[in-house]
């Protein structure tokens, strides 16, 4: 005879995930964190010219600023994009967990004055709020809700590409791929980039690959794959011999780091995305 168990049920009220929720995209959106200040700092001992050493400097005092003054690091405070982990002993009381996180969205961007960005794709009316939010919710095992905000430009977010490469391409074809849309991106995402790499699964799948992988601290490289580790250095040495520089004004640092992630894929197809991201490089999370 089997022995029931009875899993312990965490009750999490939606007030308290509306008010994480806002706290996490007005911190996100004021202050820059450690890691990426870090990568800053290495590429400005690292940069050889005097106009990108120069625009270096002016970023990481920009990001000083706005922590201190509390306003925020571009003006540009981007989509409102989350990933959520929703353990499955969880249960939200007084709401839902979209709702809640979708007023908390609205509630960051007006009380923390933040540029609300989010329009109709036809008509280009602004929806007024910012949302609705753009949502990836897994459920886990446990018994608390883990939430990433991750406010995203659109001048990097716009220089992003996927593409569906044949198999016989291999290694050789997804270095050309990642070249190609860094060389074409040029200045447009606001260099030094983090560049977050996308390889199988599906179309879809390889995109959302691609926005993970640039939740990992800059600079820390795949510790899953030796594979993946190898391709990462390789494809920041290679970016940064495009000579386009911080801001675009040439220069050794194009890229702070690159980040690939990969699962498995069809045997017909090679799924590959790019997502760059400015060298605003803003996320926050809280566990509840």
């Amino acid at each position: 005879m089997e022995k029931k168990t009875s899993a312990t049920l965490r009750r999490v009220s939606a007030k308290n995930i509306t008010q994480a929720v806002k706290k996490l995209f007005i911190d996100a959106n004021t202050k820059l964190g450690k890691d990426v200040l870090t990568a800053l700092r290495a590429g400005l001992k690292k940069e050889e010219s005097p106009l990108g050493r120069q625009v270096l400097t002016r970023i990481i005092e920009n990001a000083s600023f706005a922590s201190k003054a509390q306003m925020p690091v571009c003006q540009d405070t981007g989509l409102a994009v989350l990933f959520i982990e929703a353990g499955q002993d969880v249960r939200v009381t007084g709401g839902d967990l979209r709702t809640a996180i979708e007023e908390g969205v609205k509630l960051a961007y007006r009380d923390g004055c933040l540029r609300k960005s989010l329009c109709d794709p036809l008509t280009r009316m602004n929806t007024g709020d910012n949302t609705p939010a753009i949502m990836h919710m897994d459920i886990v095992s446990g018994s608390q809700i883990r939430i990433i905000a991750m406010p995203k430009g659109g001048g990097s977010e716009n220089m992003s590409r996927a593409a569906m490469l044949t198999p016989a391409a291999g290694l050789a074809g997804i270095r050309d791929f990642v070249l190609e849309t860094v060389e074409k991106a040029g200045a447009n995402p606001c260099p030094p980039i983090i560049v977050g790499l996308g390889i199988g699964g599906s179309l879809e799948t390889a995109c959302l690959l691609a926005k993970k992988a640039l939740l990992r601290p800059v600079g820390r490289k795949n510790k899953k794959d030796r594979r993946l580790a190898k391709m990462e250095a390789q494809l920041l040495e290679d970016i940064n011999a495009l000579g386009i520089g911080p801001a675009g004004m040439g220069g050794r640092v194009t890229a702070l780091a690159v980040h690939a992630e990969m699962m498995p894929c069809h045997i017909a197809s090679l799924p590959v995305a790019v997502n760059i991201q400015c060298h605003a490089a803003r996320h926050a999370e809280v566990v509840l």
